[in-house]
């Protein structure tokens, strides 16, 4: 059972920082999807890839993952970078 734990990143349609600190831990699919033949839609029978679990910290998230066995990796929240500049700028 592998998952990953990462920080919950901004939306595109989100211009602040509400729900950003959380951090996580979403399992991997073990195996592959498929279209159903009558309906069409997409699916598996695996259940684990719809648990999301939140945590408050990266600690309490991989500290859950060993507690349980969980093979969990974790990525690295990206820097952030602003750019800043006046709208004049937009003009030179």
């Amino acid at each position: 059972m592998a998952a990953r734990i990462y920080q919950r990143p901004k939306t595109a349609m989100q211009s602040g920082k509400a729900l950003t600190d959380q951090w996580i831990l979403e399992f991997e699919q073990s195996e592959a999807r498929e279209a159903d033949p009558l309906m069409g839609w997409t699916g598996s029978g695996d259940t684990q890839a719809q648990v999301v679990l939140r945590f408050p910290s990266k600690e309490e998230a991989v500290a859950y993952a060993i507690k349980y066995g969980i093979a969990a990796r974790v990525h690295a929240t990206p820097p952030k970078t602003l750019k800043i500049q006046a709208y004049a700028d937009n003009f030179r």
